[in-house]
């Protein structure tokens, strides 16, 4: 009988850790409203920063194994690797992005969220800046992380010079 009320006790001491634990340990639920704006906003920013660094193991990680990445000028890479590859050779130390105004996000349902802006591309060497485009990305929230799943990066044009 005493070991029976020691397990008990035990149980009723080790119970409060056991749930602040399993709760510690959910990730938060996706952002809403202006919140999920500013997360992804956040996002674009980091994304970008490891982009105009060239740092390619962050920049990576911001996209799933499985990405889908269509170019209206490049096409399409379906991996995440082709994602790095394609960064490493044709922008690493050459161009840099620069959003141009701001960012448009729409919340997907259980999902994540839809980005839609406009970035424009500068040449490093001369910090001339020769091209805009669209884009479109989504993202998923899973597991306490955000990743892009989807991205189109479209109607890219020539600036034109200054009259």
């Amino acid at each position: 009988m005493r070991n029976a009320t020691l397990v008990r006790l035990g149980f009723l001491i080790a119970l409060p850790f056991a749930t602040c634990l399993a709760h510690a340990e959910t990730p938060a639920a996706i952002p809403t409203g202006d919140e999920l704006t500013r997360t992804i906003a956040s996002l674009d920013t980091k994304v970008f920063d490891a982009y105009n660094h060239c740092d390619l193991k962050t920049f990576g990680e911001y996209f799933s194994t499985d990405v889908e990445f269509y170019h209206d000028k490049g096409g399409l890479m379906t991996s995440r690797d082709a994602v790095v590859d394609a960064t490493r050779r044709n922008i690493c130390h050459k161009v840099r992005r620069e959003l141009v105004g701001s960012i448009e996000v729409y919340p997907i349902k259980d999902y994540g969220a839809i980005e839609i802006g406009t970035h424009k591309f500068c040449q490093i060497d001369t910090g001339k800046c020769e091209g805009t485009g669209k884009f479109f990305h989504v993202w998923r929230y899973q597991n306490g992380h955000w990743q892009m799943t989807r991205v189109m990066s479209y109607d890219h044009q020539p600036i034109p010079p200054p009259k």
